[in-house]
């Protein structure tokens, strides 16, 4: 089992909006390959609304409603890219060598 410092944070949220983790050492389970799965679809996602915004930018006759919708998307994209950085710095760290304490 891995230790609690080294949990992967899932790219979803529980019911109560409150981060999941998993502890496994068996990064090719079930849930670890679906998390990965949802993370490159979160990720895919984002780029295809990044080519979106910057269309949307560029036309000046956007209207406000439309730019709003674009910012709660982009929103949403940020947050999920965020929560994918923070679990795969994890996943990166946990697995580094370590150095011998001397």
């Amino acid at each position: 089992m891995t230790a609690p410092n080294e949990l992967r944070l899932l790219p979803w949220s529980g019911p109560d909006g409150r981060p999941c983790y998993l502890s496994t050492d068996d990064r090719g389970g079930y849930v670890s390959r679906l998390a990965d799965n949802i993370e490159a679809v979160q990720l895919g996602s984002a780029v295809e609304l990044l080519e979106h915004a910057s269309v949307t930018l560029d036309d000046q006759e956007a209207a406000l409603d439309e730019m709003r919708c674009l910012i709660k998307e982009l929103t949403g994209a940020l947050r999920d890219t965020l929560r994918v950085a923070i679990s795969r710095g994890h996943l990166l760290a946990a697995s580094e060598p370590r150095e011998p304490a001397y």
